[in-house]
């Protein structure tokens, strides 16, 4: 099965991460993608200089129309800028589970925090986040920062994204990949937390690298595609880690910032240990 994957997300011109990253990451997994965009942004690798809302009813219509015709396997969602959005993005969900009388995957990519620490969602957006989309998710894989502000507790060591983890299960999210990029030393270990309770540490030697850019879309998007295409969701995790590291070592070098990855490597198919 090749898997269709609905991916909720904002554009970036850079073509790095986003709706595009998305769309690459899905496509060389031998997935189908199909889009609704949630935002326009104007960005490169040395940030994002503008942003473009779309409004929520387009949003939704986005949705709607490739529900009730092509149909998904699988839904993500990255960049949601809005409780309006969120709460519309929520509904869309509902309506695709229940049209295709199946408990489609839903992975979330809680893009709450910039690279640079500061709060992309306003208070309201966060709350609905948590409330009404969150419940919905197969997978939540918030970063440290994200975590963070989810939880509201500070994370400083492994044990500590464990605890994160079993909070947001607390809290309603049904797994939760917490990832650990954001904190100190060479071995970077990100943590899942599955709903029934268990608990996978996933562990690698860092990459010295400022080629990231994308990095937590890609992720995501590789989850979303596998768990599409009927993999389970810790192998699913395990596959999609091995993929990212290969396109992070194979990064082109583009522009003066944080650079794209290169999705392209994957093309030959997937790394397998």
């Amino acid at each position: 099965m090749r898997g269709k994957v609905l991916i909720i997300a904002g554009s970036d011109s850079g073509g790095g991460a986003g709706i595009q990253a998305d769309i690459k990451t899905v496509t060389v997994l031998g997935g189908f993608a199909t889009t609704a965009i949630s935002a326009l942004t104007v960005q490169n690798t040395l940030g994002v200089s503008d942003i473009m809302p779309v409004p929520v009813s387009f949003v939704r219509a986005q949705m709607r129309c490739v529900l009730e015709d092509i149909g998904t396997d699988a839904f993500k969602s990255g960049m949601l800028d809005s409780a309006e959005i969120i709460s519309g993005v929520s509904d869309e969900i509902a309506f695709g589970r229940q049209r295709s009388g199946r408990d489609l995957p839903f992975v979330l990519d809680p893009v709450m925090v910039a690279k640079g620490g500061s709060r992309l969602l306003q208070a309201e957006a966060e709350n609905a986040l948590k409330a009404e989309l969150m419940p919905l998710a197969t997978l939540i894989t918030p970063n440290i920062p994200e975590a963070e502000v989810l939880t509201d507790r500070r994370i400083a060591c492994v044990d500590d994204m464990v605890g994160a983890g079993k909070r947001l299960n607390e809290q309603g999210a049904h797994s939760v990949l917490v990832k650990g990029g954001h904190l100190e030393g060479d071995l970077l270990t990100d943590v899942l937390v599955t709903a029934d309770g268990q608990v996978h540490f996933f562990s690698d030697q860092r990459i010295e690298t400022r080629h990231t850019h994308g990095t937590g879309c890609t992720l995501s998007s590789a989850i979303a595609t596998l768990l599409a295409q009927g993999m389970p969701l810790v192998e699913a995790v395990r596959v999609s880690r091995l993929c990212l590291r290969h396109a992070i070592d194979r990064a082109p070098g583009f522009g003066s910032g944080a650079g794209p990855l290169w999705h392209q490597a994957l093309v030959d198919g997937l790394p397998v240990s």
